[in-house]
């Protein structure tokens, strides 16, 4: 057996066409063009680039956007009050915090000091609550994009065992909720392990299922994958490669040649749930500009 191969990349540019239209139907209705602001904390490489990704998607999609930069010096008390001046600027439709933040800013508290009407990221409590009890909310961008790609690849979840590694509560946590409960797709068993987990390849190998979002590359050997498994690897790890002009190259959780000769389907890394997240996020903000999820009272 040869996986076939899940194209987040194609998939991803289908969705952000039909967003590009969505939008500009908005806009010719006599809409304002739908506004997200980005927020960066210091100057880290890795999040100026993730920064760049979305608001190029942005662009793309016809989506107005801006980013502020703060030092890393900044206080809870300063970073939170001009995340209130974003709240209350009815021009911004969604807010991004670039995570992570410097060590000593609580990214729990700056969230939820984020009104959840804007949480486009889907992180606040008040999303994460109401995915639990599958209410309309906007959802984790990287779980609603996995999903995405089972229902363009026709991949069904419903009464599968499914196995999720990786418990953080940007990916690991809402993808097993919405695994578990969500409404159409899906219904499946669902078993989340993490870093306390002993002898993790007992669950793995009995995933029909097998989302990893662990953050350590090649944690999963093909012996620790059943046949025919349904395989989506998060993690983007950047490794040493002196053969590359960068002297790096980016590889997932999974040790991607080895276990595509075993499952039925296998994202890559990169081109498979990365550009999946920054559509959602297109798509999220989209629906804040509307109020779909959260309509004025």
């Amino acid at each position: 057996m040869s996986a076939q191969l899940i194209d987040g990349k194609k998939v991803a540019t289908e969705l952000k066409e039909q967003i590009h239209q969505d939008v500009e139907n908005w806009v010719a209705a006599g809409n304002r063009r739908p506004f997200l602001k980005v927020l960066q904390v210091g100057t880290d490489p890795a999040s100026t680039t993730y920064i760049g990704a979305k608001t190029r998607s942005c662009k793309q999609v016809g989506i107005e956007t801006d980013t502020t930069h703060l030092p890393d010096t900044v206080s809870a008390r300063e970073l939170k009050s001009v995340i209130q001046s974003f709240n209350d600027d009815d021009s911004i439709d969604g807010i991004l915090v670039q995570l992570p933040l410097p060590s000593h800013l609580s990214s729990h508290d700056v969230i939820e000091s984020i009104d959840y009407k804007k949480d486009v990221d889907g992180f606040h409590p008040m999303n994460v609550g109401r995915l639990a009890v599958n209410e309309p909310t906007f959802k984790s961008c990287t779980p609603a994009g996995i999903f995405e790609l089972f229902k363009y690849y026709s991949i069904q979840t419903k009464g599968k065992h499914a196995v999720v590694v990786g418990a953080s509560n940007i990916v690991g946590t809402p993808m097993g909720i919405m695994l578990s409960r969500e409404h159409n797709i899906g219904k499946a068993t669902t078993t989340i392990c993490h870093k306390f987990t002993k002898d993790i390849t007992i669950h793995t190998i009995s995933a029909d299922i097998l989302v990893v979002a662990a953050g350590q590359p090649s944690l999963i050997k093909a012996e620790m994958v059943k046949e025919g498994a349904v395989v989506i690897d998060v993690g983007i790890n950047r490794v040493a490669d002196e053969t590359t002009e960068k002297g790096y190259k980016l590889v997932g959780d999974c040790d991607f040649e080895s276990i595509r000769k075993k499952a039925s389907w296998i994202t890559p890394v990169p081109g498979g749930v990365g550009p999946m997240t920054v559509a959602m996020l297109m798509k999220n903000t989209l629906l804040a500009a509307k109020k779909s999820i959260y309509p004025e009272e």
